[in-house]
């Protein structure tokens, strides 16, 4: 009854409703839905349908919320006594909140099976729910109505009590009832009603209040957006006031990650599908927000925080998906306006107003668009748009167009760089940087010496700028006698005069000039009196000066320059955090340093070839104390205040520096212990996480360090310990190093050893497959600390399963591996085995199967001098025993008895041995195998 007809290719229901329940267990609700919903449209009627209606509904308890759940409902029009279908029903309709239609259902399925307890008990615990809702709800309405009436009362004087009016809705409207309850009690209206006070503390309550509701909740949003509208909303984000605006900021954020939510879903036109597609309302909120970046009144942290909202949602999230359409779109709306904002001159008149982030946020953008394109077309069209926007300032808009067009050119240098270097070959452009370096007016060399400074990172125009700029530099630097030029200039001098990074051999400037140069840094990081944008320059000085090693030993012992550098990193600028991740990576030499081929550089020397040199002070224990002295100075405390930077300045780039700098301060033992006091195991977590591949890497390896010379519990409190599981797991990938798979598995023997919720975490990881590959390893330390990983995950049920499987060679290798010669992993191996001989008996049998010469080993274990050994045998052979008469019978007749009866005998020298021996020879008495002597020995 349930095939397909004669001729007719159509599916078969069960088929269907079977590829919806593979679906479904697989996590993929939506795809399950079709085929469920096409099998039941198939179902030729009773007494197929009602069967297939009532077993079919699983996805569609995960989809409620949609209010897609048709099976069961057509399974009770098909059979209205159908139990089982009205039982999924009132699930169904409990998931909806529709609890009295639940509790109907309940009802009749009672009725219909009344000695069912299944069904009594959820009728019971229906009742009890709904009277806790009736109960929270009437208690929440008039609470409700309160808060609101307190916080749009005029007349309310009492501060206190409106504070605590507003946290309380806050706190009502991030659990979903309190949320739905808000909204359904005209809340949207009495909090737009808020926003118009125009008291900032009303309208924070509102804006958080407002991101409570649309957290998560994609209808709701689409709904507060169309009462609230896009313009206003976006509007709120330029206010003065700086926590309304970062309010706002936050909104906008949760909104656009429950339009992107539904973005996600498929929208081609289903008919399943009753949702409106949001994207419509995406693009009107990014449209606003690009208008919001060159509009005048816009405040300066409000046109900030508009580029940081940008930064969040409209690149994609992984270049897995193939959709940049939005990016595309952006860049054909809103490139000219981002460029706008970062080519901005503050002291040019009708300047947008901006903030020492604004630019460096920019280019941050512009970089994230240009890294979403992805054919030569799409970017040779970003680089037509800049290019055209670039001439059409500096053609015919004389010397304010210029500057404006160069500060542009830097500002596409610092962030798509391809981009500004094809500005820079404009003709004319780097001729009027060179000129402009010479001008009388502070603003023009500022402009000037900033964009030559970024022209520098090309080598090809790094020569051009040594040839013709270097000069001109120096007199800037001599002669000026502004401060804010003279850093710049130096700057542009540290930058060429560290081209030959860290090769002791390819200095560009004279003997000392790079030590002056670094010294006139330092003094001007400590100068107090000079505002923090141009103190930030001299970081970026000493950025590119430290990969000189004389000057990181000046730098480091200059300890109120290290602390002023760190009070920097910790202020409100956050475009200095990269340069001060740089300065503490090369201070701390923790770049990727390859030691060259003893063979090749002697080929090199013959061929006449550059050899690169290693300075003295670059040797390790020159290395390991500069890292000291940054430890003292308080390293740890300034990295963990710039990784809790929300701000997109930490990109994955600086990310990756820091984390090479944790990594350089956990490499002795001995520090690692106030690394984590000061946060540092917190801060290395997300790091972790998140950034580029090399970078996660860098600070897994700093966790698994920490992991295994301290107290997890104690380094990672509370649920922090679970977040580090999938860190050190990644050091197990085959691509990782020899040192990151051995200090990854040492780190994970530590977390297996402490709880079984531990062992479960690194089970659903995938762990156990790749420890056991490296079990098999030929290097020794990491096969021991394989089998040492093995011998704790074994505690889990889990694991002791695997150990039973047909076919495998787990446990032979365990055997095996208790006869070898290194005593670590013999200890390893023979004490994973002396745990699963005992707790599970099968085992036993299958020691003797898996290799001719188990007895051996087990003897060689009770001969070792080690007493550690000598236990474990001696407790696997305790088990084997009393597992099986027959396995006993063996060892009996072998020379295991003597040996037993001798270390039956140590009881002052080895008790625990001594005692399990003893319980060995009982347990063969108890057989009959062997006979006590006269003494009952």
């Amino acid at each position: 009854a349930l095939g397909t007809q004669e001729g007719s290719p159509q599916p078969i229901p069960t088929e269907l409703w079977e590829e919806g329940n593979r679906l479904f267990q697989a996590g993929d609700y939506a795809a399950a839905l079709p085929p469920n919903t096409r099998a039941w449209s198939l179902c030729a009627g009773p007494p197929e349908a009602p069967v297939l209606h009532a077993t079919g509904p699983p996805a569609t308890l995960k989809l409620v919320s949609g209010g897609r759940a048709p099976g069961p409902w057509r399974a009770i029009e098909a059979d209205g006594h159908d139990v089982k279908a009205l039982f999924r029903r009132s699930q169904a309709l409990q998931k909806l909140g529709r609890l009295d239609q639940a509790v109907y259902d309940l009802r009749r399925c009672v009725s219909l099976e009344p000695r069912n307890k299944a069904f009594q008990e959820a009728l019971h615990d229906l009742g009890s729910s709904m009277q806790e809702k009736m109960k929270f709800m009437s208690c929440t309405d008039s609470k409700v109505e309160q808060m609101f009436q307190i916080l749009l009362d005029p007349k309310e004087t009492d501060t206190d009590k409106k504070q605590k009016a507003a946290q309380n809705l806050i706190v009502l409207a991030r659990e979903e009832a309190g949320a739905e309850k808000i909204f359904q009690s005209d809340g949207v209206r009495l909090l737009l009603r808020m926003l118009d006070t125009g008291r900032e503390d009303v309208m924070l309550a509102a804006l958080r209040t407002l991101a409570g509701l649309c957290s998560g909740h994609r209808s709701r949003t689409m709904a507060i957006l169309a009462e609230l509208g896009a313009p206003r909303v976006s509007a709120m984000l330029g206010v003065e006031h700086k926590q309304v605006s970062l309010a706002a900021c936050n909104l906008l954020q949760v909104m656009f990650d429950a339009l992107k939510e539904g973005l996600q879903r498929d929208f081609r036109g289903k008919e399943e599908a009753l949702v409106l597609d949001p994207s419509k309302e995406l693009k009107l909120l990014i449209g606003h927000l690009l208008e919001m970046l060159n509009r005048e009144g816009t405040s300066a942290h409000g046109r900030d925080n508009t580029l940081n909202l940008l930064i969040k949602v409209v690149p994609r999230k992984s270049l897995r998906d193939p959709n940049n359409s939005l990016t595309l779109w952006v860049i054909d709306q809103g490139l000219k306006k981002i460029l706008e904002v970062g080519g901005t001159v503050c002291e040019a008149p009708d300047s947008l107003t901006v903030t020492e982030n604004s630019r460096m946020s920019a280019a941050i953008l512009l970089s994230r668009l240009y890294s979403d394109l992805k054919c030569d077309a799409e970017r040779e069209n970003f680089h037509r748009l800049c290019e055209d926007y670039v001439r059409s300032w500096f053609e015919g808009h004389g010397l304010a167009g210029k500057l404006r067009a160069i500060q542009t050119a830097s500002c596409l240098l610092q962030g798509p760089s391809e981009a500004g270097n094809q500005v820079l070959e404009l003709e004319g452009i780097m001729e009027s940087v060179l000129a402009l370096c010479a001008s009388v007016r502070e603003v023009d060399q500022l402009v000037a010496v900033e964009a030559l400074i970024h022209a520098a990172d090309k080598a090809k125009r790094a020569s051009f700028i040594t040839a013709n700029g270097v000069t001109l530099l120096k007199n800037i630097y001599k002669c000026s006698g502004r401060d804010s030029i003279r850093i710049r200039a130096l700057v542009g001098l540290c930058k060429l005069g560290s081209a030959g990074g860290t090769d002791f051999s390819m200095k560009q400037f004279a003997e000392g000039s790079t030590l002056k140069l670094a010294k006139q840094c330092r003094k001007w990081l400590c100068n107090e009196a000079i505002d923090a944008g141009t103190r930030r320059w001299a970081v970026e000085g000493l950025a590119y000066l430290t990969f000189d090693a004389d000057v990181k030993e000046e730098f480091v012992e200059d300890k109120a320059a290290v602390q002023a550098m760190f009070q920097l990193a910790k202020s409100e600028d956050r475009s200095v955090l990269f340069a001060v991740a740089s300065t503490l990576v090369n201070c701390t030499n923790s770049y990727d340093h390859k030691e060259p081929d003893p063979q090749m550089l002697e080929l090199a020397k013959y061929a006449k070839q550059h050899v690169p040199e290693r300075h003295p002070k670059d040797e390790p224990g020159c290395v390991r104390r500069r890292v000291r002295k940054l430890l003292a100075a308080g390293v740890v405390s300034a990295l963990t205040c710039m990784v809790k930077s929300e701000n997109p300045v930490l990109t994955n780039s600086c990310r990756e520096l820091i984390s090479r700098v944790f990594l350089a301060v956990v490499e002795e033992a001995a520090d690692r212990g106030s690394v984590v006091a000061q946060g540092g195991g917190k801060a290395l977590i997300p790091l972790s996480l998140e950034g580029t591949e090399v970078g996660q890497a860098k600070a897994a390896q700093a966790l698994a360090k920490i992991t295994i010379t301290s107290n997890p519990d104690m380094a990672f409190p509370g649920e922090r310990i679970y977040e580090v599981v999938r860190p050190l797991v990644s050091l197990l990938h085959l691509h990782r190093t020899g040192l990151e798979n051995f200090e990854g598995l040492m780190a994970l023997t530590n977390l297996a050893g402490i709880s079984e919720r531990l062992r479960q975490k690194i089970l659903k990881e995938k762990a156990v497959p790749m420890i056991e590959g490296y079990m098999f390893e030929e290097h020794e330390l990491l096969r021991l600390a394989a089998t040492e990983c093995m011998c704790n995950m074994a505690m889990s049920t889990e694991v002791q399963e695997l150990f039973l499987a047909e076919g495998s060679d787990r446990l032979k290798l365990l055997v095996l591996y208790s006869g070898e010669d290194d005593e670590k992993l013999r200890r390893a191996a023979s004490g994973t085995l002396a745990m699963l001989t005992s707790v599970l008996p099968q085992i036993c049998g299958k020691v003797t199967q898996v290799t001719a010469h188990w007895l051996e080993i087990l003897q060689a274990l009770l001969l070792s001098p080690n007493v550690e050994l000598q236990h474990r045998g001696t407790v696997i052979v305790l088990n084997m025993m009393a597992a099986d008469r027959e396995i006993a019978a063996k060892l009996m007749e072998s020379e295991m008895l003597e040996i037993l009866s001798v270390l039956a005998k140590e009881e002052r020298n080895k008790p625990r041995v001594a005692q399990a021996a003893k319980e060995c020879l009982a347990q063969a008495v108890a057989y009959g195998l062997i006979k006590p002597n006269v003494n009952g020995e």
